[in-house]
């Protein structure tokens, strides 16, 4: 079973309402599932690196670490909201970094990639990985969602969000 499988059936069960998660709230977030190939044809190599071979972008690349404008962050691949601007902050990392998610749209991972364990967050709904969780931030979680800018997309308060990709 591959990385992916593992988290398409984590995502069914916590759909399913059998698997505690780490995705928080009542909602439920219906899985979408689509070949490596799909995913491939239908986004930038660059996002496809990112989102589903776990690459990471270079600090300070990303414009959206330097968004402050009011709106939601959606996944790059799926368009599912992830993170409302308001638990956005400058953590000095480089990268888009939030101290809380939007419920139901995130699922974790230990990711054990840099020797020591790390904890690996998802989109809940395509799998799309977005980056990594630390317990260095802020008030009133303490958590830093570091988020790969190319894994996101930013919505203004002034715009309808996109319908989710099907």
């Amino acid at each position: 079973m591959n990385r992916r499988q593992l988290l398409m059936g984590a995502s069914g069960l916590l759909v399913s309402g059998l698997l505690p998660a780490f995705a928080k709230g009542n909602a439920t977030v219906t899985p979408l599932v689509k070949s490596k190939s799909e995913w491939k044809a239908l986004l930038p190599a660059d996002r496809y690196a990112i989102l589903f071979e776990a690459g990471t972008e270079p600090a300070g690349s990303s414009p959206l670490d330097r968004e402050k404008r009011a709106g939601t962050f959606i996944c790059a691949a799926c368009y599912l909201p992830l993170f409302d601007s308001a638990t956005k902050y400058d953590s000095g990392t480089g990268w888009p970094s939030f101290y809380d998610y939007l419920p139901g749209a995130l699922l974790t991972e230990t990711d054990f990639k840099l020797i020591w364990p790390r904890t690996e967050y998802h989109c809940a709904r395509c799998g799309g990985h977005q980056g990594h969780v630390f317990d260095d931030g802020p008030k009133p979680t303490g958590l830093r969602y570091c988020n790969n800018g190319l894994a996101l997309q930013f919505v203004p308060r002034t715009e309808k969000l996109p319908e989710l990709r099907t």
